[in-house]
């Protein structure tokens, strides 16, 4: 349930983590681009623990793609352990934090409804806009969000957005950027987990040669 008994011009923030997993698929945007980061997510908090991005729904399926609420501990995240990221501030009212909430429990509750925008995203590196009906990918995810919560950043449609674009906006503040894992504020016993995992992982890949 959304607070509101904190006065709505008091200040807040939202987040955006840009990433680079190494997948296959994330090379051949960054060739393409040259960009170092080429996913986006918004995040509603610093400690990553409330993410959400249209992506992969599944790790070993990167066509099967939708509107997802990310876990920086599961999924692609952990089969990907050397991510790199940057975290973005963007420091908002306490009113457009509400609706950015607001904008979230929408995609949420349609969240069956909505794919990954492919023919979009080619459409961004010829930079033509290509917009389809309950489509999105990452970046036109976030600005679309941000736009529908009062924050329109650009003068130019969601679709034609680019992780690159946050980055460069000077709008946000870095908070952190380095090694997704690294990152200070994530909690420490689910990453010594996947570190256990990783190396028990390792070992039988060893006994198995």
């Amino acid at each position: 349930m959304i607070d509101n008994s904190r006065d709505n011009n008091s200040e807040s923030s939202i987040y955006v983590l840009l990433t680079d997993t190494g997948t296959l698929f994330t090379t051949l945007i960054k060739s393409i681009t040259a960009a170092p980061y080429n996913h986006a997510s918004l995040a509603l908090d610093e400690e990553l623990n409330e993410v959400f991005s249209f992506g992969r729904k599944e790790p070993k399926k990167p066509w099967a793609g939708g509107f997802v609420r990310e876990d920086v501990y599961e999924g692609t995240f952990r089969h990907y352990p050397g991510t790199r990221c940057v975290l973005l501030r963007l420091r908002i009212s306490k009113q457009e934090r509400d609706a950015a909430l607001r904008t979230i429990l929408s995609f949420q509750k349609k969240r069956q409804v909505y794919r990954y925008n492919l023919i979009g995203l080619l459409g961004v590196l010829m930079n033509f806009d290509i917009e389809t009906k309950n489509a999105y990918f990452c970046s036109q995810f976030v600005s679309e969000a941000l736009r529908r919560s009062g924050l329109s950043l650009w003068d130019r449609p969601s679709a034609l957005v680019t992780p690159n674009d946050f980055l460069h906006h000077p709008a946000f503040e870095t908070v952190y950027e380095g090694f997704l894992y690294d990152y200070p504020l994530l909690k420490r016993e689910r990453l010594s987990c996947i570190r256990e995992q990783k190396e028990t992982s390792t070992e039988w890949e060893e006994q198995a040669v």
